[in-house]
């Protein structure tokens, strides 16, 4: 583009065209949108290639149980994470929420287990 001295004396009429950028984190094709501000840091830092194999792992299975066949990218990535915890900070509210859950979850397995147990000290006693 060539402007003169009296183009430039005035505003500018260029229109540039808006440059369309895929939204969320799956192309329109199925592909995975690396560029998606929603996967953070993730896909650029030092664990690219880890999350990357990882990601797209768990996004191509087709197996029953989503993803059980990628449990060596996962745990790849999840090492390279602990490898730069300031890159890779685990948000403190999703770890108390974690650990509120593991309690829960401990909680419900005692109550069956201790259930088990009153339940097979019955059967036995009115034997």
């Amino acid at each position: 583009m060539f402007l003169t001295e009296e183009d430039l004396k005035g505003p500018s009429s260029v229109v540039l065209p808006e440059i369309e950028q895929p939204k969320g984190a799956l192309l329109p094709n199925g592909e995975i949108n690396w560029s998606c501000p929603c996967l953070g840091n993730a896909p650029i830092g030092p664990c690219s290639v880890e999350f990357r194999e990882s990601l797209s792992c768990f996004h191509k299975s087709q197996s029953e149980s989503k993803g059980s066949e990628c449990m060596k990218e996962y745990f790849a990535m999840t090492d390279c994470f602990a490898k730069y915890p300031e890159l890779y900070k685990r948000n403190d509210k999703d770890s108390q929420s974690l650990e509120a859950e593991k309690e829960v979850l401990d909680s419900l397995d005692e109550d069956e287990e201790l259930s088990k147990t009153t339940i097979s000290k019955s059967d036995v006693s009115s034997k």
